[in-house]
């Protein structure tokens, strides 16, 4: 029973960039593309705070990396790009590590604070989704912008995204507080995308 990724097999068969279902899928324009990335993006921030609601320490750290690595596995479906589960974990914990490293140590203090019964499980249930989302979100961000300008997994370099990683913070800081981005939307969407014209 071997299926084959041809135009008579299922529409789930075909990548994440598919257009009408049975048929030889076009491919998408760049817009199309960075929207449904986006969109991802937002999902699997969505599913990384829940992750992150998992009240034993340690087992919700697992499940957010697992929505972590499985976010980068679409992404690099969506931008054509060869994925590695291996690369794809070695390179999240690169990010987490020499980049955002107080964000990493305050996710895993967090996590354990789970095992401290009253004050402790409060204080993680009200952290921890906010803290997993948002480096979801900023690691998919990073990503989009990687690919977009024609990186692989393996030619990614963490300390090259610093400023685009801090701005991506406010940028969800800033919405989760409800206030928009003052003006520095499109520095914060494009300002590094090789290749992009200036609206």
């Amino acid at each position: 029973m071997t299926e084959q990724p041809t135009g008579s097999g299922p529409a789930e068969q075909s990548s994440p960039a598919e257009g009408a279902p049975g048929s030889v899928t076009a491919p998408m324009t760049d817009v199309e593309r960075d929207e449904a990335a986006s969109k991802l993006v937002d999902r699997f921030s969505l599913w990384s705070g829940a992750a992150g609601l998992i009240p034993v320490p340690l087992v919700d750290i697992v499940a957010v990396g697992g929505v972590q690595i499985e976010m980068l596995r679409r992404l690099s479906e969506i931008y054509n790009v060869p994925f590695s589960e291996n690369r794809g974990k070695s390179v999240i914990a690169s990010i987490a590590g020499s980049v955002i490293p107080a964000s990493t140590a305050a996710g895993g203090v967090t996590s354990a604070l789970k095992a401290i019964p009253g004050l402790g499980t409060v204080i993680a249930a009200f952290t921890m989704p906010a803290f997993s989302a948002c480096a979801t979100y900023v690691i998919g961000k990073v990503f989009i912008q990687h690919f977009a300008s024609g990186g692989t997994l393996l030619d990614f370099n963490p300390p090259d995204y610093r400023e685009f990683i801090k701005a991506q913070k406010e940028k969800w800081i800033s919405r989760q507080s409800g206030a928009a981005p003052s003006g520095s939307t499109a520095q914060q969407n494009g300002s590094s995308n090789k290749g992009a014209a200036a609206p």
